[in-house]
């Protein structure tokens, strides 16, 4: 490997370093929201999340494309082998690995956090749903009943 080369997948991995930390606090930030249920602020994250998603895509793309013209494939044993004698680019290479896994685990995470808010919404809805198919009962006095000896809300 030439040592232009070289300084290529140093340049890329501290690139990857990088977003990849900057992802994972957006991630953070995405999982405060859903705690709180902040949807509003949700959306525009999202399109943040996307950009960001879409610049480590096109990292990932050149790492690929520089092992390809080396004839290696994208792996962890490929990289290894060719930065062997490069600790400092095997180092900056484990800490993209490292924050990669970071990134996974925190964005499954907020997967769950979302299927579970989901469900509370689902929850909350077919309780209204249930609620607007029996008419409420009122008696005299304007007080809700659940049995029958009222009026209906809205007749006469």
């Amino acid at each position: 490997m030439s040592p232009n080369e070289r300084l290529q997948f140093a340049h890329l991995f501290e690139m990857e370093i990088t977003q990849l930390r900057t992802f994972i606090a957006l991630l953070g930030r995405e999982e405060a929201m859903l705690v709180e249920g902040d949807t509003d602020a949700l959306l525009a994250l999202t399109n943040e999340k996307t950009e960001l998603y879409h610049t480590l895509q096109r990292l990932h793309d050149a790492r690929a494309l520089l092992l390809g013209r080396l004839g290696q494939s994208n792996s962890d044993e490929s990289i290894r082998r060719l930065c062997g004698e490069m600790p400092d680019a095997l180092a900056l290479w484990d800490e993209v690995l490292r924050l990669a896994a970071e990134a996974r685990e925190r964005n499954s995470l907020n997967g769950k956090l979302i299927i579970e808010r989901m469900q509370h919404n689902q929850g909350a809805l077919a309780i209204l749903l249930a609620a607007t198919d029996r008419p409420q009962l009122y008696d005299a006095d304007g007080h809700a009943r659940t049995t029958g000896g009222g009026r209906m809300l809205g007749s006469a």
